[in-house]
């Protein structure tokens, strides 16, 4: 994994929250007709991404957007499918666990112009490898999709911001638990062959929770 370029600005995680929510406030206020926002927030679940979709909420709602929170881990594919080629298996972890098609169509699709705006925000249960039994949520125009979760980008998932979380090699082996570890070899290949740092439209280094830094890009 390289290290991000650009110029690094540490933030508190609550300055962070707020920074980034003006910045997702600031594009909703910009886009013509009312359009939804659909924010991702990438990173290894090492790096816990649904800390910061989860902190988002309340500054974005202040700003007076309305939020809609989903998260990858509610669209994951049955254990059928999942487990096809074993249980710890990098490559499925990395290309077939994530239910694309489901989210295209219960989550991206709604949000398109001319869309019914309703979302269905959780689909499959991965504990108990059933169906979630949720009602559609309506997202009014102006309002904000955050999606949080690892392997994110990439996908060509219709979005119209995205955070990814750096880990370095190091913490992100330090932060994974021991049962977890097996995934590493798919978020390096991810690293290597998405290049997030290069495709999101903002880098956070995220080795210590309490003490984050934003990556500014050359020229920012």
């Amino acid at each position: 994994m390289a290290t991000p370029p650009g110029r690094v600005r540490a933030v508190r995680p609550d300055a962070l929250a707020s920074e980034t929510a003006e910045r997702i406030a600031a594009l909703a206020a910009g886009a013509d007709g009312g359009a939804r926002i659909r924010v991702a927030v990438d990173g290894a679940d090492a790096a816990e991404p649904w800390r910061l979709a989860d902190a988002l909420v309340d500054p974005l709602r202040t700003l007076g957007r309305p939020v809609l929170r989903a998260s990858a881990r509610d669209f994951l594919q049955p254990a059928s499918q999942r487990y096809e080629f074993g249980r710890r298996e990098p490559d499925s972890y990395l290309g077939r666990w994530l239910n694309t098609g489901a989210l295209f169509r219960e989550v991206f699709d709604p949000l398109e112009p001319g869309g019914s705006g309703l979302v269905l925000p959780a689909l499959w249960d991965p504990a108990t490898d059933r169906a979630v039994r949720a009602d559609r949520v309506p997202l009014p125009p102006g309002g904000v999709l955050l999606l949080d979760g690892p392997l994110l980008l990439g996908r060509w998932f219709p979005l119209d911001l995205t955070v990814h979380l750096h880990l370095s090699p190091g913490a992100l082996a330090r932060r994974t638990p021991e049962e977890e570890r097996w995934t590493l070899p798919a978020v390096a290949c991810y690293e290597s062959e998405t290049r997030p740092d290069d495709a999101a439209d903002l880098v956070v280094r995220a080795d210590d929770p309490r003490r984050p830094a934003i990556v500014a890009a050359d020229g920012d």
